[in-house]
């Protein structure tokens, strides 16, 4: 185990003290005392370097797990190892706030401004401690070492130490007030949603803190693959599963290319256009090639369009999985030229992606107002495009997975007003059924994370998605 607490007050408050740790004899091989002599630390090292580089440098999460182009010290790790750090990672930012607040309960003064490094250290642990299942005397111990092999934290150690330790003792009591009580997510994004959803707003970030559910998209017989690899059947056809129990990779049907990993709300905008059995659609934006699929499977004439190679290489290699034979084109949709308009075209445009929070957990701590203040100009400029590649009495599906109205309900206001050859072609509830609370006054389908409730949350929710479908007039 670690030292004893060096300095618990009168009242059980930790006190922050000054003095230095006795100098480790450790080596010392970079900054953060990478060194995997004792097991397990070398992982907590790297969860501590990857989630500074997310809250304080804004750095994708997707990107630093990249098995290609991502985190050094990360595709250094064993595969174990790996699993291990995106864990403790995904606990981390999925409850932040919380693990702060619990923190800051436990010590007397704020941890010092320039002590990031011992903050991170701090939450790493705490996750472990408090989500995930992994011995608390581990979670501890490594936590403490963690920091004696750090310069920049090694005066702080026997802080740790205490900290932790009595975060383990009162975890069970503390917990539950701080679930009711503090606002999950950061202020920007908590005050974006309340002025967006309104009292909804709780639901939502509840969502948000619980791992969602994997759905599959079929090519036939959703009821059938669901009873084979006991899932649930979700209002938009896609299948729930309950409990995977390996790699999805080793799942029957997948080899063959029966089914596609697919949130359920990314499935809706490819069926928001009519019986599409032979007609020219245009997928922008389209890797890693869902929503290509659906089109596919569904008898049209696919071309997948997307400005990033490597997206494309993904998208292809998707499709050659699930047999599909679709036209591939890598080119900046705002330059593109076509000889012969489409009968449908369909944007799935950049966006915050803030209605994926639940299975991207670092968005909001990468992601900002700006950033969806710019995004939205962009979306716009992409739609009126879109709307030239359509052939007259086609239909173009815009959509996004933001749950800020700027990026969804606003785009097409303005669209709608600057383009008169255009029309709204409003989506009816009826023909969602399960789904009619998505479909709003306007015609337009925006679902949230708080949909779809089930009694186990993990088996709830899906994705924040906006979708509006338009009929080109002239």
């Amino acid at each position: 185990m670690g030292p004893q607490s060096g300095g618990l007050g009168t009242q059980g408050t930790v006190v922050l003290k000054q003095r230095r740790s006795r100098p480790s004899t450790a080596r010392n091989p970079s900054p953060d005392g990478m060194d995997a002599a004792k097991p397990g630390l070398q992982a907590r090292q790297v969860a501590t370097r990857l989630l500074a580089a997310i809250v304080d440098r804004q750095t994708s999460l997707d990107g630093l797990l990249d098995p290609v182009n991502g985190n050094r010290a990360f595709r250094d790790l064993s595969g174990a190892d790996q699993a291990l750090v995106k864990a403790m990672l995904l606990a981390a930012l999925r409850h932040l706030p919380l693990i702060e607040t619990f923190i800051a309960r436990l010590v007397d003064k704020p941890l010092p401004d320039g002590a990031r490094s011992l903050a991170h250290i701090l939450h790493v642990a705490a996750a472990q401690i408090l989500y995930l299942e992994i011995p608390d005397h581990a979670a501890v111990d490594l936590a403490v070492e963690q920091a004696r092999r750090d310069p920049r934290s090694r005066r702080f150690a026997s802080l740790v130490n205490a900290v932790l330790r009595r975060m383990v003792r009162e975890k069970k009591q503390v917990m539950p007030d701080l679930r009711a009580s503090v606002v999950n997510a950061p202020d920007w994004f908590a005050d974006r949603l309340r002025a967006a959803y309104g009292n909804q707003t709780d639901a939502i970030l509840q969502a948000h803190s619980n791992e969602p559910a994997i759905d599959l998209t079929v090519k036939t017989d959703p009821h059938g693959w669901a009873e084979r690899l006991g899932g649930t059947v979700l209002p938009t056809g896609s299948v729930r599963l309950t409990n995977i129990g390996g790699p999805i990779t080793e799942l029957p049907g997948f080899a063959e290319g029966q089914w596609w990993v697919q949130d359920a709300a990314a499935t809706i905008p490819a069926r928001l256009f009519d019986d599409v059995e032979g007609c020219r659609v245009a997928d922008l934006c389209a890797a890693p090639g869902g929503k290509t699929a659906q089109l596919a499977a569904a008898g049209a004439i696919v071309t997948a369009v997307d400005l990033s190679r490597n997206r494309l290489k993904r998208l292809s290699q998707n499709m050659e999985r699930l047999q599909f034979d679709v036209a591939i084109q890598q080119v900046d949709i705002l330059k593109w030229q076509v000889e012969k308009p489409f009968d449908g075209i369909l944007l799935d445009a950049p966006c915050s992606s803030t209605g994926t929070v639940r299975r991207h957990p670092d968005i909001p701590w990468t992601k900002g107002p700006d950033d969806i203040e710019k995004l939205a100009r962009l979306q716009e400029q992409m739609l009126l495009k879109a709307i030239t590649l359509v052939r007259p009495g086609g239909r173009v599906v815009f959509s996004n997975c933001s749950l800020d109205p700027l990026e969804g309900e606003e785009v097409t206001r303005r669209v709608l007003a600057a383009q008169p050859q255009i029309a709204r072609h409003p989506v009816k509830p009826k023909d969602w059924p399960g789904l009619e609370q998505a479909i709003t006054a306007e015609g337009e389908i925006r679902t949230t994370p708080a949909m779809l409730p089930d009694d186990n949350p993990r088996l709830a929710g899906l994705d924040g998605f906006f979708a509006s479908v338009f009929v080109r007039m002239d």
